[in-house]
């Protein structure tokens, strides 16, 4: 990574539905509003020569929203066409000079696949949060092996410098 400065973020954080779940009590302890914001600056200070858009970021504003199952079903259905609530929705509306997205977590999701995978909470919502930001700057993994062989080792690095271990290791 390079050592230019942080783009501004400007960030909004909400929580849906926080006492239908139960895993929104843990995704909450495990995610406080500084952690969100640090995982999100980091992925957007990585090597902009990498960027598909070759734009530099001058700043962010970015919602991240944790949902419930039925919610993440419902926008999952809406804007993908695909019947289940899964892990992280990005949603991007313009790169640069700001980037202005929406990252959609849903809780149980996130936190089933923590505890399948035996991977810690924090981590795997880390490893999101950055994932779902790659997206929103332009990043793809589902249009060819090249792409996602280069977003898997982006996010192994933001990670790393984030002190966390390769989510990729079994």
């Amino acid at each position: 990574m390079n050592q230019q400065a942080y783009p501004e973020l400007t960030l909004s954080l909400q929580w849906a539905n926080p006492r239908k779940e139960a895993a929104f009590a843990a995704l909450r302890a495990a995610l406080p509003r500084h952690l969100v914001a640090k995982a999100i600056k980091h992925a957007l200070k990585n090597d902009l020569a990498a960027l598909p858009s070759k734009v530099a970021l001058q700043a962010a504003e970015m919602t991240v929203r944790v949902v419930d199952s039925e919610e993440g079903r419902a926008l999952n259905q809406q804007y993908r066409a695909k019947d289940y609530a899964t892990n992280v929705l990005t949603f991007d509306y313009a790169l640069a000079p700001v980037l202005l997205a929406d990252l959609v977590l849903c809780a149980p999701v996130l936190a089933g696949e923590a505890t399948e995978q035996g991977k810690d909470l924090r981590a795997h919502a880390v490893h999101l949060l950055v994932h779902g930001t790659l997206h929103a700057m332009g990043y793809d993994h589902e249009h060819s092996q090249q792409e996602a062989r280069r977003m898997e080792a982006l996010e192994v690095l933001i990670l790393q410098g984030l002190g966390y271990a390769n989510p990729y290791k079994a």
